[in-house]
């Protein structure tokens, strides 16, 4: 039976590549909650007592602040490691 050949090179190994941990800014998750919080309230006052002076002048804006309050929550629940 014939010999088979022997590898001149060494076997390739990667690189080790050394893992680095991302870690988010200390306000980010209580900003995050503090926009849901906020967001919720302010859509609930909304609806429960739209005859409060500031509540009453934005009308169906504040739907749109509430929502939006919430959405920014949610964008940066995404950038949380």
């Amino acid at each position: 039976m014939p010999k088979s050949k022997i590898r001149k090179k060494p076997v390739y190994t990667p690189p080790q590549k050394t893992q680095t941990v991302k870690v988010s800014p200390r306000w980010l998750a209580p900003l995050m909650v503090a926009c849901w919080i906020v967001g919720i309230v302010w859509i609930a006052v909304y609806y429960i007592a739209p005859t409060v002076p500031g509540i009453s002048a934005l009308a169906n804006w504040n739907l749109l602040i509430g929502f939006g309050l919430i959405i920014l929550g949610v964008v940066l629940s995404t950038k949380w490691r």
